[in-house]
């Protein structure tokens, strides 16, 4: 969730100390809502099939290896590349 023009007010009875604290949790909260947001783009990651992947390494080898962070989405890739794992 994009927020492309908050409208934020602060009270004019509100002190420095106050509005500051007010103006740090809602830039923290924009933050936190931008962090989430998706990109629009489609990258593809390991998250949710590393152990799968894994699993196969382990059929073809017979030892199981740990798909790092790094390694190619492409699963015919990152099979090439598993004796590096």
């Amino acid at each position: 969730m994009a927020v492309t023009d908050p409208d934020i007010s602060i009270p004019d009875d509100a002190t420095d100390e106050e509005a500051a604290a007010i103006a740090a949790a809602v830039s923290a909260h924009l933050a936190r809502l931008e962090a989430e947001a998706p990109d629009g783009d489609d990258e593809e990651t390991w998250d949710g099939k590393k152990w799968a992947f894994a699993g196969r390494i382990a059929g073809l080898d017979g030892h199981g290896r740990r798909v790092p962070d790094g390694a190619p989405t492409d699963a015919w890739a990152a099979a090439g590349r598993r004796d590096r794992f």
